[in-house]
């Protein structure tokens, strides 16, 4: 049954890039005091992707090849694109934005370029951005990107264990486009987002330094022997919080939308944590054989990790073409978002 006519957001190509090169826990045993055991059992990573330590590969390189990919899937020209939204946490730099550095890597200038720092959800944020764009209008086709190079800010000593062993490098991108006519239930397309914020918890996973809210210089010697440059996390409080808020998340997204967890076919669920993961599927009850899963060979790839896990299970078949998706991701912030789509 037709619900509307109307102008809408649908997802044409989507596509994930990680490094060749694969970091075992075995690997980071011997940067650090750890071992498979020890990171296997917390977090259930076996490994990780992490570009090579002595290259000047920068995030927006990862970024350009997820773009490219998600162009070829889509069958679109670079010159079709209106505007870029990339999400990231780990800048190539502070100024200018990793958006600009993508665009001029992808040769597309002119088009608007647009950094969003919302951390781990930061793909879904960017979605519901281009899907506002979209439907307003004023735009046609968007690149929305998550990329992270978590390996050049992770503190990969000893002291650093703890958030260390849970990060990969990659990319994923998706063109995003506008389509007019019949809007039903199975019509391809994003049918809604959800974003939240809590600035209470900002502390309880950040990089402190360099910035402008302490006194004196951004970066002093001592602030950088002490690590104030790398992620710092506490992990108790981020377990805790990101279990309640997306729960909390996935249900408004089904519950607007008049959907139970039976009309869904596939969860798509940030890759944080296994047992991050594992509480929220047993809290919902979602069926296990409906969840698609990548941290055990990506580990925690930010807000890349959504993207390539939808364009992971593009490519190995479980997600088609009218297959209705629910994603959600937690982060840094905090800051939290849900989304579905219908693929």
């Amino acid at each position: 049954m037709t619900i509307a006519n109307g102008r809408h957001t649908r997802i044409l190509g989507i596509a994930g890039y990680v490094p060749p090169r694969i970091w075992t826990n075995d690997d980071l045993g011997t940067l650090m005091d750890t071992s498979d055991e020890w990171i296997q059992k917390r977090t259930g990573i076996k490994q990780r992707h992490w570009v090579e330590q002595d290259s000047d590969t920068g995030t927006s390189d990862l970024a350009l090849e997820a773009s490219r990919a998600a162009l070829e899937a889509a069958g679109v020209d670079k010159q079709e694109l209106d505007m870029i939204l990339l999400a990231t946490q780990t800048p190539d730099h502070d100024v200018p934005g990793t958006a600009c550095f993508l665009q001029g890597k992808l040769g597309v200038p002119g088009i608007p370029a647009i950094d969003l720092r919302q951390q781990c959800p930061g793909f879904l944020i960017a979605l519901s951005m281009a899907d506002h764009f979209i439907r307003a209008g004023n735009y046609r086709k968007i690149l929305v990107i998550g990329t992270e190079l978590h390996s050049k800010v992770a503190d990969k000593s000893t002291r650093g264990r703890d958030t260390a062993v849970l990060f990969g490098d990659g990319a994923g991108a998706a063109v995003v486009g506008s389509e007019d006519g019949p809007i039903g239930p199975d019509t391809s397309r994003v049918v809604s987002c959800h974003l939240h914020s809590d600035g209470r918890y900002a502390k309880d996973l950040w990089i402190p330094d360099p910035g402008t809210a302490h006194p004196g210089d951004r970066l002093t010697m001592q602030r950088l022997e002490e690590g104030h440059h790398l992620a710092r996390m506490n992990g108790k409080s981020i377990f805790m919080h990101a279990v309640k808020r997306s729960a909390e998340a996935l249900t408004e997204a089904l519950e607007t939308n008049a959907l139970t967890i039976a009309d869904v076919d596939l969860f798509v669920l940030h890759q944080a944590n296994f047992w991050i993961n594992d509480t929220i599927v047993k809290q919902l009850g979602i069926p296990p054989e409906k969840t698609f899963d990548t941290i055990d060979r990506l580990g925690n790839t930010g807000s890349a990790s959504v993207p390539i896990g939808l364009a992971e299970a593009v490519r190995v078949g479980r997600l088609k073409r009218g297959m209705l998706v629910a994603s959600v991701a937690f982060g840094s912030g905090f800051n939290w978002a849900s989304a579905i789509i219908r693929w």
